[in-house]
């Protein structure tokens, strides 16, 4: 699960911004429909709470992109979950085939916050208000475990066989790009090397060393 992402719409407070308003022309969109990005809204991030760390979409693109294509989502053995600020929960199907490129995945984002499941016909993303510790007791895991850089140091591979050992197991992983969550995590605080790593680094080891514990 990525959890507390930075992935929301342009909030009210900052939607008549000039940065927002001229990008969403160029989009053809009204500034509420879409996407805040960081490197497009630069300016107007300065004017929100916490804007230091938002408008980061990129984050769960990547680590979304990184855990579909993975070997232990094709072989059925995992399940992904996207958990935003404003605590909406994106459901996202084994078989979902994200857009490569970044803008599209934004156009895709931007449908999704809309209509509430894209493709209509197939839904293969869904989203839903959610808090982050509802979908901990929906998805009812045999263990938690929060990755964080101040969690017991474990090496990889040994984390992986940890999870393998599990038949239901949950890792939680932030979707912001510093700081700490803003939710309450509870679960095993785990640390995976000796120095912040990005979400989508960490996403790889742990799948790559899970997929090698379980032998696929």
């Amino acid at each position: 699960m990525i959890a507390d992402s930075e992935l929301e719409l342009v909030p009210e407070s900052i939607a008549d911004h000039p940065a927002v308003v001229n990008y969403a022309r160029r989009r053809g969109k009204k500034p509420e429909e879409v996407i805040l990005e960081g490197s497009y809204h630069h300016s107007a991030l300065r004017k929100l709470e916490d804007g230091e760390r938002r408008g980061r979409p990129d984050i769960v693109h990547i680590c979304l992109l990184n855990a579909l294509e993975s070997i232990a989502n094709k072989e059925g053995k995992l399940r992904v979950y996207v958990h935003t600020r404003n605590d909406e929960v994106i459901y996202v199907k084994p078989e979902t085939r994200l857009p490569r490129n970044y803008n599209r995945f934004l156009g895709l984002m931007e449908s999704l916050f809309k209509n509430g499941v894209v493709p209509k016909d197939l839904a293969l993303l869904r989203i839903e208000e959610k808090t982050l510790n509802e979908l901990v007791e929906e998805i009812a895991p045999d263990e938690v475990f929060v990755m964080h850089e101040e969690g017991e140091l474990i090496k990889p591979r040994d984390f992986g066989r940890v999870l393998a050992e599990l038949e239901n197991p949950l890792v939680i992983i932030g979707g912001f790009p510093h700081g700490d969550f803003r939710s309450k995590v509870e679960g095993r605080k785990v640390s995976l090397y000796r120095e912040p790593l990005m979400a989508w680094t960490i996403v790889n080891e742990v799948l790559v060393n899970f997929e090698s514990a379980i032998g696929v």
